[in-house]
């Protein structure tokens, strides 16, 4: 009975209040916390997380080897040194992450096990009211907020993304999606077919060779891949000089982003040059006469998609020891001992990992509404990827595609903190991203240009995602060498954002 009326009570409280409601506690999350707290100190802030710690992506996959696809002097905080390998483990993450969060006292403000389930605007009050359940106990509780500030990522946590083929029902072994990895698997000794050529797999797949009977990749169409030793020879170079770990970061992570760009407009420049110098590292870390054309030349140009780094090479060392290969096909249908292929071919298998992504997720899947009416970000146009047409108050954080996703946290929040203390200047209790009178007959394009990226989560799920009009306010550019120099200097006052 106490229990009972414990709930209603918690049903009718009055919702917490603070300035900046932060959505996620992931990378995302904690840069944004920092920034917030170093350039706006005097505004009360909560972090809600659904999940029972910190870390996000970093906290949620648990397969063997999960590891960056960054390197960690871009993926890293620009205030926070990296002092290890560029590919980092999740472990190591975590640690980096656990480490800004002590430095910063930000554990204060992180509520966790806090899933959230609707986000309600009004115009009257010009607050944000979230509505959350505890995971712990199953209350509902309540926050209201002038800014929302979503750090929620852009993926559903709770279930990778596997398709349907025939026959699935019919295998005898286990189905595993990397996301969903059971703690308990034995892989030991066993057959394991792994679904997909992506970043996951490149790294699942070495993790696990030693230990399984043999494993083997099975992908509709190659991947790129980048190989190189995981080190950095000029931070190594800089700490035998005993430069100062900031300078070293700051050093190495500027020489980072500018290899990243000269190899990003090589892509877009010279597109053929660029892929067979891609391919001529696959062919030169495999065996002489193993079939490159096959298995590894992708139909799509670089950068497309995303490039996966092999970080010395791991992959094709356990591919040219034979105890792990790749077969380019698709399937047929499962079996009751493995998988038939579209060629006639069968693979067996005790295992089989789906490692074919995840399922893309706009603002967490919360309910939103304004003023009582439900709202569609599909119905919405993207101001500089950050924003949203008619929608006051909120800001998404969406990293980079091509860079590390962590470069846009920082920027996102400069602009952000520069955004409110402007309001406080104005006085003004609302801002609102609005299409200007020379905007209105521009066409609604697709979030992104899918000449320009086109990996399958975006293909799948482009009809959930706001739209775009080809002026740089009103897309998201991907660019962040573009951003870096462009966002501190717009004008808020240029007529794209309605202050009230």
């Amino acid at each position: 009975m106490s229990t009972t009326l414990e709930r209603e009570a918690t049903k009718d409280q009055v919702a917490e209040h603070f300035d900046v409601v932060i959505v996620g506690a992931g990378i995302s999350g904690i840069g944004t916390a920092y920034h917030l707290q170093t350039q706006n100190p005097e505004r009360t802030f909560v972090m809600l997380e659904a999940q029972d710690s910190f870390g996000g992506t970093w906290h949620t996959h648990r397969y063997p080897g999960i590891r960056s696809d960054s390197d960690l002097y871009t993926f890293g905080y620009r205030f926070k040194p990296w002092t290890s390998a560029p590919i980092a483990t999740a472990a190591e993450i975590q640690k980096y992450l656990s480490d800004v969060i002590a430095e910063n006292d930000l554990g204060r403000h992180i509520r966790y096990g806090h899933h959230i389930d609707s986000a309600s605007w009004s115009s009257e009050d010009n607050l944000w009211t979230v509505s959350a359940t505890r995971t712990d106990n199953g209350d509902t509780v309540s926050f209201s907020a002038n800014f929302l500030w979503m750090c929620q990522g852009y993926y559903r946590h709770a279930e990778g993304y596997t398709p349907q083929w025939p026959g699935m029902e019919r295998f005898q072994g286990p189905i595993v999606h990397p996301q969903t990895w059971p703690e308990d698997l034995d892989y030991r000794d066993k057959e394991v077919v792994v679904i997909g050529s992506g970043a996951t797999a490149a790294t699942l797949v070495p993790a696990i060779a030693d230990d399984v009977a043999h494993v083997t990749i099975l992908q509709r169409s190659p991947t790129y891949y980048f190989t190189g030793e995981n080190r950095n020879l000029l931070a190594d170079h800089l700490r035998e000089l005993e430069v100062p770990e900031e300078w070293v970061h700051d050093i190495v992570r500027r020489e980072n982003l500018f290899n990243l760009r000269t190899l990003t407009q090589l892509a877009l420049e010279e597109p053929e040059f660029a892929k067979e110098a891609l391919i001529d590292l696959v062919r030169a870390a495999l065996p002489p006469g193993f079939d490159v054309e096959t298995h590894f030349t992708p139909r799509y140009m670089p950068w497309r998609q995303r490039i996966a780094f092999l970080p010395d090479g791991d992959l094709f060392k356990s591919i040219s020891s034979g105890q792990a290969s790749i077969v380019t096909d698709e399937i047929e249908t499962f079996t009751e001992r493995g998988v038939e292929l579209k060629s006639g071919a069968e693979l067996d298998a005790d295992i089989i990992v789906t490692a074919t992504g995840f399922n893309l997720s706009v603002l967490g899947d919360i309910s939103f509404t304004i003023d009582g009416a439900p709202l569609d970000f599909a119905d919405t146009v993207t101001y500089r990827g950050m924003m949203f047409s008619g929608v006051p108050n909120l800001v998404w954080v969406f990293g980079y595609f091509r860079a590390s996703w962590t470069l846009r946290v920082d920027l996102v929040s400069d602009f952000v903190n520069r955004l409110l203390i402007h309001m406080d200047e104005l006085g003004a209790k609302r801002v609102t991203p609005q299409l200007r009178p020379e905007d209105h007959d521009d066409p609604w394009q697709e979030w992104v240009d899918v000449e320009y990226f086109n990996p399958n989560y975006l293909m799948r799920s482009m009809h959930l995602m706001p739209k775009r009009l080809d002026k740089p306010e009103w897309r998201h550019t991907q660019d962040y060498w573009a951003e870096r120099d462009e966002l501190p200097l717009v004008d808020l006052d240029d007529g794209c954002l309605v202050f009230e």
